[in-house]
């Protein structure tokens, strides 16, 4: 009876170990294809400037409080408080000892759109690489090409601040697992290509349902909630809701979303506000064909009350 007993018992812990293994194997980094980074030529400059604002590297960055030409000098930012821990946005200068100066294309592009760090470590999803996943590698290209002209910093940021079980990247596997997903965030039946174009700014680069979606107890995106707003991030405040659903900006048109995004003043001459202030300094930095698919997309997406 006790034999058998053992060998139940050694079969679980097998079936335990194996079970681990698959794991492991199944949620591993994944890097993209190195022909993805291949022959791409020489990048577009002033296209990866535009991208730099779309994406608001700045804002994470860049030194707290930095203006003018300090925004450039992107060693690290303000920490990032959220339920899981304090993070610490890393220096991307062009730095090539501590910042991203000395990586290669195919490392920058693993980290924005597969969460991989130049070591093949997870990244953390603070790192919005879950909407970055839809840049085209022409636009990374253009993004890392603009990143190498920028000043070199040689300040180290400070390690992020987690507790178990978070400090644990092996379980960002799992969370990729669950969440990651480089398809689009809603389907659009016969959009115009304004509203595409919208769609592929707000989806990626922009990455604006980070703020603008509510998440679940573990980070993800709430299913069916797509831009519409909830507890802020962060931990303070709410983010508002900015579908066509929206108490706030429901009856907004599409130029009264595009001049606020270029000018901070809404319809009824009010100003923005809070965290939304550094999103739209970079917005005003954008063509303003983009600023108008954005608000294009914003008017197209299905409307969450």
């Amino acid at each position: 009876m006790a034999s058998t007993w053992l060998k139940g018992l050694g079969g679980l812990a097998i079936l335990g170990v194996a079970g681990f293994g698959a794991f492991l194997w199944i949620t591993a980094p994944q890097r993209q294809d190195p022909s993805i980074w291949a022959d791409l030529g020489d990048p577009d400059i002033a296209h990866g400037r535009d991208l730099f604002f779309a994406g608001g590297c700045t804002s994470c960055h860049a030194p707290a409080g930095a203006t003018g030409d300090d925004r450039l000098v992107l060693s690290g930012g303000a920490p990032i408080k959220s339920d899981f821990g304090t993070f610490h946005a890393p220096n991307i200068s062009s730095d090539p000892n501590v910042g991203i100066g000395g990586w290669t294309l195919a490392e920058f592009g693993d980290a924005m759109t597969r969460g991989v760090g130049r070591d093949g470590e997870h990244l953390y999803p603070s790192f919005p690489y879950g909407s970055y996943a839809r840049m085209t590698p022409k636009d990374v290209n253009d993004l890392y090409g603009f990143l190498k002209t920028l000043p070199a910093s040689d300040k180290v940021a400070p390690a992020h601040e987690l507790g178990f079980p978070f400090n644990q990247r092996i379980a960002l596997g799992g969370w990729k697992f669950l969440y990651f997903t480089a398809a689009p965030r809603v389907e659009l039946a016969d959009a115009s290509d304004m509203v595409k174009r919208g769609q592929y700014l707000v989806e990626g680069p922009g990455h604006c349902g980070e703020c603008h979606t509510p998440r679940d107890a573990l980070g993800g995106f709430k299913s069916g909630q797509w831009l519409a707003g909830g507890p802020n991030p962060e931990g303070e405040g709410t983010i508002p809701n900015i579908t066509p659903g929206s108490k706030s900006i429901g009856s907004w048109s599409e130029s009264d979303i595009a001049t606020y995004l270029e000018s901070g003043f809404t319809p009824d001459f009010d100003s923005v506000g809070g965290t939304m202030v550094e999103v739209q300094k970079n917005m005003a930095q954008l063509p303003a064909s983009d600023r108008e698919a954005i608000a294009a997309y914003l008017k197209a997406v299905p409307a969450v009350q």
